[in-house]
């Protein structure tokens, strides 16, 4: 990695992280990261990376996943930080722990759809038999302290008429549409989570994701505003498939990761929060937004099945909630947001 590249990175990680102190209470404990190798987990090994280094907060990182050596070759500079190390596992066969371990983010799953359908029975056991091992292994560590389970906005189902959803809100999902397989697999998980916080009083906090942006993320994953600025970065077009009135939010990676590791320190054991951005943006606007920051000579091109659409998709959280109990804040805009991805991967050669 050069030089440009970390010291962005770097820099993501001091402005995120505005409030420094709250995380002495992390110091000398030991997180255990499930999905640990990817866009989330790399952040977290970032953002605990800083403190430990600037707090000297010696804050030790497990990061088990299904394919570790993936991890070297990607971010080699984490991969050889002496506080982090590596549990190459599937938590479908998970049985035990490590016993010092007093913090558990479940992150474990991967949120591309395309796998989803391709492999809908394996998306079901990471979330359900890979959920179950997790916790049922929390329930032998003797330091345990919290337990952030990593959930994600399509529990709520389909959204065309709230402008902001709630922790609250009650959508609908589709039953027996394997399409829908994330989603019903993610409330089995929080089912699970339930279940395990009052048998047996497992201290569970959980978080719903919705959209995020920033340096590490595949900018081939099948997501709008990643196949815009992989569009953008090869000279365009830019183009929009689908409805263009589309509205989503995105929250960059280094406010991802301090809001998660916050929520360690100030999330309520059985409370939900949604993790995200509350700014929202229609796919139209975006793709202008990411052709000025471009060139603002690439064309966009809006391709669609279809002339009108009665409902426009709207997926937007609510986060007053989260930002109150939390004490956490939007750091950068998402102007600020799509120059610095574009600036990460044209360092990177992606």
């Amino acid at each position: 990695m050069s030089d440009a590249i970390k010291h962005l990175i770097t820099e993501d990680c001091k402005k995120s992280c505005n409030d420094i102190s709250i995380f002495s209470e992390l110091a000398n404990q030991v997180i255990l990261v499930t999905g640990g190798t990817g866009f989330m987990g790399k952040w977290i090994a970032e953002i605990v990376s800083f403190l430990n280094e600037t707090e000297n907060l010696n804050i030790s990182l497990y990061l088990l996943a299904r394919d570790t050596e993936k991890f070297k070759d990607e971010v080699p500079h984490l991969a050889a930080k002496q506080f982090i190390k590596l549990i190459n596992q599937d938590v479908r066969n998970l049985h035990d722990l490590p016993e010092e371990v007093n913090h558990i983010i479940h992150a474990a799953g991967t949120p591309d759809n395309r796998d989803h359908v391709s492999q809908p029975l394996r998306t079901l056991e990471t979330f359900y038999k890979g959920t179950n091992n997790v916790l049922d292994a929390a329930t032998r560590l003797p330091a345990l302290r919290k337990i952030l389970h990593v959930s994600s906005h399509t529990v709520y189902g389909k959204n065309t008429d709230e402008a902001y959803i709630k922790e609250t809100y009650l959508g609908t999902l589709e039953v027996n549409n394997v399409n829908h397989i994330y989603g019903e697999s993610k409330i089995v998980a929080e089912t699970l989570c339930s279940i395990f916080r009052n048998q047996f009083k497992l201290p569970i906090t959980i978080l719903r994701p919705f959209a995020f942006i920033g340096p590490y993320h595949d900018l081939e994953k099948p997501w709008a505003i990643n196949n815009f600025i992989r569009d953008g970065i090869l000279g365009g077009p830019i183009r929009i498939l689908g409805n263009g009135s589309t509205i989503r939010s995105y929250l960059y990676a280094s406010d991802m990761a301090v809001w998660v590791l916050k929520a360690l320190v100030n999330g309520q054991v059985g409370d939900v929060y949604n993790l995200g951005s509350n700014v929202p943006i229609s796919l139209n606007d975006l793709a202008t937004k990411i052709q000025t920051s471009i060139n603002p000579n690439i064309e966009i091109l809006s391709k669609s099945s279809k002339e009108n659409y009665s409902n426009v998709s709207r997926l937007v959280p609510e986060t007053s909630k989260t930002i109150k109990a939390l004490d956490v804040q939007e750091t950068h805009t998402l102007d600020d947001a799509i120059s610095r991805t574009i600036v990460w991967n044209q360092l990177n050669k992606k």
